[in-house]
């Protein structure tokens, strides 16, 4: 069945942020869908949501809720992703699943439609996964300068939006902001997101940390660009932090390559790159930041320059918005491709 057939689309998810944001991608895009499932918790089942002039009843998550569903979305976390999407895929659904759960699965692909979209057809276990954020608003940059000169390696700081971490990270930003703007101090019981306070302040610390002093979102930078490239031997280190910025991820990369690079070069091949825009004018105090991006579909790049201590290595400034590109846009995005 094409695309242009119509599908029938179950979202699991449905009542957080991404799965908000799934439903307004495929309502923007013009998704064809025949019928639409909307589940979610026991707690959150009953609730109705707006799609398309109407009104959909939220139905509870359970193992029998995919029969006839072509396409299954899910953005409710690994634990849910890990239990349910086997049986998604058992009763004949495409599984695309936001989550960690099944991205280093050798026989689960993981797709960026930009990069890699032939992986995205006949997965061996009826599952797609979507790559983390900061590595699909990393690898929009990247991706056009590979094909250009052959990407070795990747030194990356993430400048990470408190909404990655959900609602909650939201309001504690914003709990904490109104205390200092008040002339209060922030006490440990408004500390429950983050370990440390986030207002006024960065915190070097996203996911937890491993044996070897990374933590896991770091190392998905690693692992995830080596599978989505196809470049095993690719070396990447990471620092990723949360900063104060409501939304959109910002990184920052150093990136060497095995072919001598131009600035000029570099800056063109995004003209016509989909979903990634050069915005790089630093003497006009054009570059891109957070604001630019949110809400919005593309990446943007800017201060593209020649590094200082690499050969063949450009520095950059990548920006994208993680809940759109970074996880509902690029899973309605695979969806199309199916």
């Amino acid at each position: 069945m094409s695309i242009a057939e119509g599908k029938h689309i179950a979202l699991v998810g449905a009542t957080g942020a991404v799965g908000q944001e799934m439903l307004d991608c495929l309502e923007e895009r013009e998704f064809p869908i025949t019928e639409l499932t909307l589940l979610a918790s026991s707690r959150s089942a009953g609730k109705k949501i707006s799609f398309r002039g109407n009104l959909i009843k939220v139905k509870e998550l359970t193992h029998e809720s995919f029969a006839g569903v072509d396409v299954a979305l899910f953005s409710a976390g690994g634990d849910l992703s890990l239990e349910y999407a086997p049986s998604a895929a058992a009763a004949g659904a495409i599984v695309i699943d936001n989550s960690s759960a099944f991205r280093m699965d050798p026989d689960v692909p993981l797709v960026v439609p930009e990069i890699n979209p032939a992986a995205a057809h006949d997965p061996a276990k009826g599952i797609i996964a979507n790559p983390n954020c900061t590595t699909i608003i990393t690898l929009m940059a990247l991706y056009p300068l590979h094909k250009l000169y052959g990407l070795r390696s990747v030194i990356a700081s993430s400048y990470q939006a408190v909404s990655g971490s959900g609602a909650q990270g939201i309001i504690e930003l914003d709990d904490q902001i109104k205390v200092l703007g008040a002339g209060g101090e922030v006490t440990d019981d408004m500390k429950n997101v983050y370990p440390h306070q986030i207002a006024s302040n960065v915190i070097p610390h996203v996911d937890s940390f491993t044996e070897n002093g990374y933590t896991k979102e770091e190392l998905k930078m690693l692992n995830e660009s080596r599978k989505i490239l196809d470049l095993p031997d690719l070396k990447v280190t990471c620092t990723c932090v949360r900063v104060p910025v409501h939304r959109s991820h910002s990184v920052s990369v150093t990136a060497e390559f095995e072919k001598a690079v131009d600035v000029t070069e570099a800056r063109a091949v995004f003209s016509n790159y989909p979903g990634i825009n050069a915005k790089d004018d630093p003497e006009n105090s054009l570059y891109p930041v957070p604001l630019d991006t949110t809400k919005k579909d593309d990446c943007l790049v800017g201060r593209i320059r020649k590094d200082m201590v690499f050969n063949n290595a450009l520095a950059l400034w990548v920006v994208g918005d993680q809940v759109r590109k970074g996880a509902a846009l690029n899973a309605v995005q695979i969806a199309e491709l199916i």
